[in-house]
C-alpha cells in the first residue's frame, strides 16, 4: 500500500512537470508561432496525462491549444473541458475555458452560467471570470434585441471586474484585446441600427462599410448593408454586399440563404448560381435538405431539366412524403416531362391532404386541365371543377375553365350561367366578360353579347380577343362593316400576329368594297396562319382570289 502511495505521488509531481513543460513550449509558440513548439506543447500534456489523467488543467489546456490551431472544433473543446469538470468540478479555470468556447460556439447562455460558477469559486480573486462573463454578455447583446438589464448586468461585471483586476493583473492583457474587437463590433452594430431606425440608411451603410474594413466581422456589416439595399428596392447593390457577406464567411448559412433567395427572385438569369447556392446549403444545413431540394426542383424547372427537377422534388418528397406542395410541384415536374398518369398521382395526393381550401382549389383547377388538354376526358375535369369550386367559391378562373367545357360540350345554357357567376365573384374580371360575350353570341343574344364584350373591352382595352369578337357581332350580327373594321384593326395592333383579326378586316374591308385593302389583310392572314395554323388555309386564299375574280 505504501508504495502504491508513494507511486501516485511520484506520478503527480511528473504530471506537473510535464505540464510546466507544456506552458513554457506554448508560451514560446504565442510568441514565435514556430510549429515545433507547438508540438512540444502538446507532446507535453499527453506525457502529463498519462502520469496522472486527473489533473483538470490537461484537458481544458490541451483542448485551447489545439483548438487554435484547427486540429478540433469547438464542439470536441468543449467535451474537453467537461472532462476536466468530471475529474475537478470545483476547477474554476476549467469553467473559465468552457465558458469562453460556450461563447465561441455562440452557446451564450451556457458561457454566462459557467462564468458564474467560476466566480462563486474565485471570489475576490475573480477579475477575470467577471471581466469574460461581461464580454459574453456583450457579445450576446450584438446578436438579439438590446434589454436595459442586459445593460446593467454588462456594466455591472465589467466594473466590478475591472476594480478586481489588482488581485488578478496577468488576465489584463488578454482580455483587452478581446473588449477591444467585441466592444467596436457592439459599438458599430448598435450605431448602424440607430442610423437605419431613423432612415439615414446611406449613413447606415458607410458605417457597415467601414466597420467592415476596419474590424472585420464583413460577414454580419455587408449582410446589414444588402439589407438595407434590399428594402431600398436597389436590387444589384443588396446582390453585391450579401456576396461580399459570402466572401468574409462562405459558411454563413443566413448569408447564402438570403443570396440564393435574392438571385432567384430578383435575378432570374443566374439560376446557375442560385443553384450553387442551395446546393451548399444542403452542405450546411441537411436538417433542412426537404425545403432546399423544393427549391432545387422549381431551379431545374427554369432550365427546362426535366429529369433534374423531378430527381429534386422526389427528394424533398423522401424527407417529408405529406407536403402537398411538394406532391403538386412533382405532379407539375411530371406533366412537363409528359408522365401524366403519374402527374395525376401526385395531383391527387395533393389534394386528398388539402392543407388549404384556396391552394387545393387551384390544385384541382390544375388537375380537371390536364384532363382536357390532354385525355379529352370533360366529364373528370368538370368534376374536379365543380370540386375547386366548392373548395374555393371565390376562385372565378375555375368557373370560367368549367365554362368553357360546357360550351365544347354545347352546354351553351350552363356556360352562361357559369361565366355569369365568375362575374358575380369577380365583377373586374374582364375574360369572364368576354367569355359571356362569346356565349351570348352563340345563343344569339346579341344585345347581352354587345354590353359584355364592351364591358371587357372597358375593364382592359388591350385585350385584343374582346376587340375582335366584338367586330364580329357588329360585322356579322348587325352587318355595320364600317364599325366593325377598326375593333378588328385595333386588335391587330395589340397583336401583330392575331391571324383571325387578320381575316376578319380582310372581310370587313371586302364588304366595304376596298379590295386593295382586303387583298393586303387576307395576305396578312395567309402569311401568319403558317405560323398559327389558326384558320383553313384554302379558306384564305379562296377568298383572296375571288376579289379579282369579274
Amino acid at each position: 500500500m505504501q508504495n502504491q502511495i508513494a507511486l501516485a505521488e511520484y506520478d503527480t509531481k511528473s504530471a506537473l512537470d510535464e505540464l510546466l513543460k507544456a506552458q513554457i513550449a506554448h508560451q514560446k509558440y504565442l510568441i514565435n508561432q514556430k510549429i515545433e513548439d507547438w508540438n512540444t506543447a502538446i507532446e507535453c500534456y499527453v506525457n502529463a496525462a498519462k502520469y496522472n489523467p486527473e489533473l483538470p488543467e490537461i484537458y481544458y489546456r490541451l483542448a485551447f491549444l489545439m483548438w487554435e490551431r484547427g486540429e478540433i472544433d469547438v464542439n470536441m473543446a468543449i467535451e474537453q473541458c467537461e472532462l476536466a469538470l468530471k475529474y475537478s468540478p470545483e476547477c474554476p479555470n476549467a469553467y473559465i475555458y468552457k465558458g469562453f468556447f460556450d461563447r465561441i460556439a455562440s452557446n451564450y447562455m451556457d458561457a454566462e452560467e459557467e462564468f458564474k460558477k467560476a466566480i462563486d469559486l474565485t471570489g475576490f480573486k475573480s477579475a477575470r471570470p467577471r471581466l469574460m462573463l461581461s464580454l459574453s454578455i456583450l457579445k450576446r447583446m450584438g446578436t438579439q434585441e438590446v434589454h436595459f438589464k442586459d445593460i446593467l448586468k454588462f456594466l455591472y461585471y465589467f466594473i466590478s471586474g475591472s476594480v478586481m483586476l489588482s488581485y488578478d493583473f496577468p488576465s489584463l492583457k488578454v482580455l483587452l484585446c478581446s473588449f477591444k474587437d467585441d466592444f467596436s463590433f457592439f459599438a458599430y452594430k448598435q450605431t448602424g441600427t440607430f442610423l437605419e431606425n431613423i432612415n439615414m440608411n446611406k449613413m447606415a451603410c458607410n458605417l457597415y462599410d467601414s466597420a467592415a474594413n476596419k474590424i472585420g466581422h464583413g460577414d454580419i456589416f455587408y449582410s446589414r448593408i444588402g439589407d438595407i439595399q434590399l428594402r431600398s428596392k436597389n436590387h444589384m447593390d443588396a446582390y453585391l454586399a450579401y456576396k461580399n457577406a459570402y466572401n468574409a464567411n462562405t459558411k454563413s448559412k443566413v448569408n447564402i440563404m438570403k443570396l440564393a433567395s435574392l438571385t432567384q427572385i430578383y435575378f432570374p438569369q443566374m439560376v446557375d448560381e442560385t443553384i450553387d447556392y442551395y446546393n451548399s446549403l444542403l452542405e450546411l444545413e441537411p436538417e433542412n435538405s426537404g425545403f432546399i431540394y423544393y427549391e432545387l426542383g422549381h431551379l431545374y424547372l427554369k432550365k427546362e431539366d426535366r429529369v433534374n427537377s423531378i430527381s429534386a422534388f422526389r427528394l424533398a418528397l423522401e424527407k417529408d412524403k405529406t407536403n402537398p406542395f411538394y406532391h403538386n410541384s412533382l405532379a407539375y415536374a411530371y406533366l412537363k416531362a409528359e408522365l401524366y398518369e403519374d402527374a395525376i398521382s401526385h395531383y391527387t395526393t395533393a389534394i386528398s391532404i388539402n392543407p388549404d381550401n384556396e391552394w387545393t382549389a387551384i390544385v384541382c383547377h390544375a388537375l380537371g386541365s390536364l384532363y382536357v388538354e390532354v385525355y379529352g376526358n370533360f366529364y373528370l375535369a368538370i368534376d374536379k371543377y365543380k370540386e375547386g369550386i366548392n373548395l374555393d367559391p371565390k376562385n372565378s378562373d375555375i368557373y370560367i375553365s368549367l365554362g368553357d367545357v360546357l360550351m365544347i360540350l354545347n352546354d351553351i345554357d350552363g356556360a352562361i350561367k357559369t361565366y355569369c357567376d365568375a362575374i358575380k365573384v369577380a365583377p373586374d374580371n374582364y375574360r369572364a366578360y368576354s367569355k359571356a360575350g362569346l356565349a351570348f353570341w352563340e345563343k344569339n343574344l346579341i344585345e347581352e353579347a354587345m354590353v359584355s364584350l364592351h364591358k371587357s373591352i372597358e375593364l382592359n382595352p388591350d385585350f385584343d380577343i374582346a376587340q375582335n369578337n366584338l367586330g364580329v357581332i357588329y360585322l356579322d350580327g348587325l352587318g355595320c362593316a364600317s364599325d366593325a373594321l377598326p375593333l378588328f384593326e385595333r386588335a391587330i395592333e395589340i397583336n401583330p400576329s392575331y391571324t383571325l383579326a387578320y381575316f376578319n378586316a380582310a372581310r370587313a374591308c371586302e364588304i366595304l368594297l376596298n379590295k386593295t385593302k382586303a387583298a393586303e389583310y387576307y395576305q396578312m392572314a395567309l402569311d401568319m396562319n403558317k405560323l398559327t395554323q389558326d384558320l383553313n388555309e384554302e379558306e384564305i386564299r379562296t377568298r383572296l382570289h375571288s376579289l379579282f375574280e369579274l
